[in-house]
């Protein structure tokens, strides 16, 4: 946790609507905003079976996968945007390994590159469209002032946290040009904030949950399938709310439908004036201090999963320190003075 070598990210630089409950529109929440959508983690399972009887969706060898809605992902999500995926997280030895090593990719052009490349076509300039081809990244001008980075981290995805070092020192270095980051592959939602070398708050970071459940055998909790709507400044291209969504699964297993509802609204749930680096600090540093709201947190790092969970003792310092703390040495530090 508070290590970016494993998340996907896309990174804003400055240089169609869902017909959802409570969707914001232009005139009536934060004039002389944009938006747009997050979705991540379509993760294919290979054993997943359309069946009105959940507890036949998955074969029973799959009991550490949370309950599965009796829909299909594909009819569940209608409008998805964009996406940051990994390969389908299931067993190593269910893959194909001499095509695909688990969570990692190759480091040339392949057929799943070229793939992804083809599928982005209609909305990728000719250069853009090369480099995702050739390794699974690319960058684009969207408009004089902002450009898109899409980076592709599990070309360096492993134990060694060299490559976290040397991210985080990327982006502190560009931190003043960098107008958001935003991250998946971890299934959960989570914020983050990026300190300078002198503690200074200089980044937001946004990790959004997946549209796929995930649950290991070792692991307490799951979440709920979620995407969300960034509002962000059309002048400086600030970041200015999150609206999220999600799939409460037990309901939809009980109903034998999906109903997607609004989750929350960022600032609305915590009391924020914005989403500066600053505030979000503050937000972190507080938890420590306000159960109820980290306890409100928890709730939504799960997607409301499961709300009889509690975070307590070394889960929560573990949870506010990754939030603070995105280098190693710092993170450490936070854990094992148990606090900051």
């Amino acid at each position: 946790m508070g290590l970016l070598s494993c998340v996907v990210p896309l990174l804003l630089l400055l240089c169609g609507a869902a017909p959802l409950e409570a969707a914001p529109a232009k005139s009536s929440y934060l004039p002389g905003t944009g938006r747009f959508w997050h979705i991540t983690d379509l993760h294919l399972d290979p054993t997943y079976n359309l069946t009105p009887d959940p507890t036949k969706v998955a074969p029973p060898l799959k009991e550490s996968r949370p309950p599965t809605p009796a829909c299909s992902e594909t009819s569940c999500v209608t409008h998805p945007t964009a996406s940051s995926n990994s390969p389908p997280h299931v067993p190593a030895g269910e893959l194909s390994t001499d095509l695909v090593v688990q969570d990692q990719m190759p480091t040339s052009t392949n057929a799943v590159y070229r793939a992804a490349a083809e599928l982005w076509r209609p909305w990728l300039q000719n250069e853009a469209l090369l480099t995702l081809s050739q390794g699974g990244f690319y960058s684009q001008l969207v408009k004089p002032g902002l450009r898109v980075v899409s980076l592709n981290t599990i070309l360096y995805y492993g134990p060694n946290k060299k490559h976290n070092e040397r991210l985080v020192s990327i982006f502190r270095k560009y931190s003043d040009i960098i107008a958001g980051h935003f991250y998946g592959h971890t299934h959960q939602d989570s914020i983050m904030v990026l300190l300078d070398q002198q503690g200074k708050p200089v980044n937001s970071l946004f990790v959004s949950p997946a549209v796929t459940p995930i649950k290991s055998l070792l692991q307490p909790y799951s979440n709920n399938p979620a995407f969300r709507m960034y509002l962000y400044d059309t002048e400086d291209f600030s970041m200015q709310d999150i609206w999220q969504y999600f799939l409460n699964l037990t309901e939809a297993n009980e109903r034998q439908s999906a109903a997607w509802r609004r989750e929350y609204v960022l600032r609305e749930a915590f009391g924020l004036a914005d989403l500066k680096p600053l505030s979000l600090l503050k937000l972190g540093l507080s938890f420590m201090e306000q159960s109820t709201a980290f306890d409100s947190y928890f709730k939504h790092f799960m997607v409301g999963y499961d709300t009889s969970f509690t975070c307590g003792g070394a889960c929560k310092i573990s949870q506010v320190c990754a939030m603070l703390y995105l280098d190693q040495l710092s993170y450490s530090r936070c854990v094992e003075k148990g606090g900051w």
